[in-house]
């Protein structure tokens, strides 16, 4: 139990990044007032939690629909963490976990991001649905592990809102490289993790018997 808590953690504050998105969102909305700031980070938070929520407990079910195995599943999600974790270790902005500068461009035009780009793809991009789907599978129906994934999803939603409220001194304390730095080392361990799920995923596929 303990292991799945801190493999769902590493995986979580990789693919949602609560410091870059409370970075993203200090410079999104210079603009705005106090309270339209906690407003947005509250309904953003809201929607991209009942977006995860909904993979987690109903994605399962899609991949079987879709007849995907679970191998299959643990190949193409570690693949897809392991490029989001080189993105992380060389600082590069990744559409699996961060907006693009089209989307950025897009976004600053607006005067509410609650829905977009915060709820998605900033908080749950492709990087954290792809994570909750493969976490939740991993636990193979174990209600507790599934439990402590989804309790972890949460407390990790709970950090990106409340570092959203204190944005701009987090963007101030950190700055852009200490953002960098952070992202950096939980990149390397995202990239360990994903290679993980792809050596699982192997070998549980029977292609290397």
């Amino acid at each position: 139990m303990l292991e799945t808590a801190l493999i769902a953690f590493t995986t979580y504050f990789a693919t949602i990044g609560p410091a870059d998105v409370a970075a993203l969102f200090a410079a999104l909305t210079p603009d705005n007032t106090p309270l339209e700031r906690r407003q947005m980070a509250l309904r953003g938070t809201l929607i991209a939690t009942a977006i995860l929520l909904v993979f987690a407990l109903f994605g399962e079910a899609a991949l079987a629909l879709f007849g995907i195995s679970l191998p299959a599943l643990r190949t193409a999600g570690g693949i897809l963490l392991l490029l989001i974790a080189i993105d992380m270790v060389f600082g590069r902005p990744s559409g699996g976990t961060t907006t693009t500068s089209e989307e950025n461009a897009e976004a600053v035009a607006k005067d509410d991001i609650s829905v977009f780009p915060l709820a998605t793809p900033l908080i749950a991009g492709p990087g954290a649905i792809g994570a909750t789907i493969l976490l939740v599978a991993d636990a193979q129906g174990d209600r507790l592990l599934i439990a402590v994934v989804i309790l972890v999803m949460l407390a990790m939603l709970l950090l990106t809102f409340l570092l959203m409220l204190v944005a701009t001194q987090v963007q101030k304390l950190l700055g852009l490289t200490g953002l960098h730095v952070v992202s950096r080392i939980v990149g390397v361990l995202l990239a360990a993790l994903a290679v993980q799920f792809i050596f699982d995923g192997l070998g549980t596929s029977g292609i290397l018997s």
